[in-house]
């Protein structure tokens, strides 16, 4: 495995960790090596440095979970682009036993008896093997047990992406509604990733509070819509729809539903840290309670109780992710996180001026509605092919129709003219300087040329940046969600290049972007940078997705007043004004 000359990101080094745990899980080597591998894999993919800066300033043995060990195979593979320790794993291991590990259920474990047992190292021939019934002879596996495999290779072919937060919150929605008319049922409640808001969800995990003759998990798995049952259990089952989305219902009586919702909402690393505090208290902590030295065991109803026992305040699920939140909050420190009622403002609006389907008057009307004080009207600039995007002449026009709804609103609503000006591929704005300059306020956003080098498509950000006419940045990185990669860019200069421009950068809160993205917006927030959370509405409805971004900025420790939204309207305008 040679990638010569070739300069790896965060996430790349990330997958080549990840793949270093399976396959020496696979082998069969001792659980500690496995879990340094994995939990190096962890920290580099929400490390908020590109690798490259932390190895070129020797810090590699300062990144949580890599100590010398890995920080050397680390440089050896920023060094000469490959790693011998993975190369001569993978002539001892055949790499396409990672293929195995795509079937549902089916983990490395397994994957080692087949290949140990039958020989098997691909998908291909694991399938054979199943169908002509060769697994079932084999330790810990039976008919049954060959068959869901079977399912699981077939499911492969139905199942859909990852989900973004968004349809993640359609399907959960339905489903509580549908869980908590259940007899017996005395509460429903979402877990595991969706409830800590992670950008994009695999499967829906949902928590039930109910009796013990309660039918919920029995109606659960018959339920029409129900393509296959994963696994059954009088507490615990996960089926997959026939949409391809599944879903696990995790039931406990309504005595046990805190310690269940714990554990069930992750993330593991959060509940490992939580079990170590547990057990220096002589206290096992699990899904049923905390289990003390003479066999009584503590239930919880409320999650709030056990962190209690513990010495620790409840800590918001969006940051349950193991990156410092025990530390603030032994020391008291946690922050106040930004709440969807702190908004006061909306700064990325689209209307029939250019691709919205609203009138500047019902985005207006529908922003008071909502509860803002400002509102700003950005439509998109015409370079970009938008049908309607606006010209200078337009801009001028669109200005007197500004003025009128100023009118018509009078102080309910402090409404600004600004325009989302597309960032050239060669740094330019699509507009120039003079025509700007009269706006209220300006957002610059990559549209196209995404794909463009890291150091060509960073220096035509760096350019939008330093413009004196730039207020903020749009959706920086570009990406759509789950499939589309944002720009290669180089985060350390473009975080520098806000500070010190004073420019704002913005977590879209649409749940196909969530751009800036939790690692990027802590980072920016913690050199204090401004931060806007914005939804780029194109109609009325769209204002509600602000929930979306600010889960981006909960993710990311953000507090109120680093975002330019919570700010009232005075503040605003003095803020814009003080840029010019």
């Amino acid at each position: 495995m040679t990638h010569q000359n070739k300069t790896y990101t965060n996430a790349e080094l990330a997958d080549i960790f990840e793949r270093i745990a399976n396959l020496l899980e696979i082998k069969g080597e001792v659980v500690f090596k496995i879990r340094a591998y994995t939990r190096a894999a962890e920290s580099l993919r929400v490390l908020g440095e590109d690798i490259n800066t932390v190895a070129a300033e020797k810090r590699l043995d300062k990144i949580p979970g890599v100590g010398k060990a890995i920080s050397e195979k680390i440089q050896e593979l920023l060094d000469t682009g490959s790693l011998r320790f993975l190369e001569k794993l993978e002539s001892e291991v055949p790499p396409s036993l990672l293929e195995l590990l795509e079937v549902p259920d089916l983990g490395p474990r397994k994957a080692s008896l087949f290949w140990k047992e039958l020989g098997i190292t691909n998908l291909a021939e694991l399938e054979q093997a199943a169908r002509e019934g060769k697994l079932r002879g084999l330790p810990g596996m039976g008919q049954k047990s060959e068959q869901r495999i079977i399912a699981g290779i077939e499911a492969l072919g139905r199942r859909t992406d990852r989900m973004t937060l968004g349809t993640a919150w359609e399907h959960a929605r339905r489903w509580l509604e549908w869980i908590r008319s259940q007899p017996g049922v005395s509460r429903a409640e979402v877990g595991g990733s969706l409830r800590r808001w992670r950008e994009t969800i695999g499967d829906l995990d949902i928590v039930v509070a109910c009796d013990a003759d309660s039918p919920v998990m029995e109606n659960f798995i018959h339920h029409d819509e129900v393509a296959r049952v994963i696994a059954k259990g009088e507490n615990k089952s996960s089926v997959e729809l026939k949409n391809g989305v599944r879903i696990q219902l995790w039931a406990q009586p309504p005595e046990k539903f805190g310690s269940l919702w714990l554990y069930a909402t992750g993330s593991k690393a959060h509940n490992v840290r939580l079990r170590e505090m547990a057990l220096k208290k002589h206290l096992s902590l699990s899904d049923q309670g905390m289990l003390k030295e003479d066999g009584e065991l503590l239930l919880f109803a409320e999650e709030e109780e056990i962190y209690k026992v513990l010495g620790l305040p409840i800590m918001d699920p969006e940051i349950r992710e193991d990156r410092g939140e025990i530390e603030a909050a032994l020391q008291k420190r946690l922050p106040r996180l930004i709440t969807v009622n702190d908004l006061r403002a909306e700064l990325h609006a689209h209307s029939t001026w250019s691709d919205g389907t609203a009138s500047i008057a019902e985005m207006a009307r529908a922003a008071v509605a909502k509860g803002y004080t400002t509102l700003a009207i950005t439509d998109h600039s015409a370079s970009l092919g938008i049908t309607r995007g606006l010209d200078a002449h337009r801009l001028e026009e669109q200005q007197k129709e500004i003025e009128q709804v100023r009118a018509e609103l009078g102080d309910s609503l402090t409404l600004l003219h600004g325009i989302e000006v597309d960032i050239m591929a060669d740094g330019s704005l699509a507009l120039p300087d003079e025509v700007l300059a009269k706006l209220d306020i300006v957002i610059a956003s990559l549209h196209t040329s995404l794909r463009q080098p890291r150091e060509t498509i960073t220096a035509r950000l760096l350019k939008a940046i330093r413009s004196s006419h730039v207020d903020i940045i749009g959706h920086p990185s570009g990406r759509l969600l789950p499939n589309r990669e944002g720009a290669d860019l180089d985060w350390d200069a473009v975080l520098k290049a806000a500070k010190e421009a004073g420019v704002a950068l913005e977590i879209n809160a649409s749940p196909s972007r969530l751009d800036l993205n939790d690692v990027y917006a802590r980072r920016a927030a913690g050199l204090g940078i401004p931060l806007a959370i914005n939804t780029d509405a194109h109609q009325p409805a769209t204002y509600d997705e602000s929930v979306y971004g600010v889960s981006v900025a909960r993710r990311a420790w953000v507090e109120p007043d680093q975002v330019i939204n919570t700010w009232d309207s005075r503040k605003i305008v003095e803020w814009l004004k003080n840029r010019q």
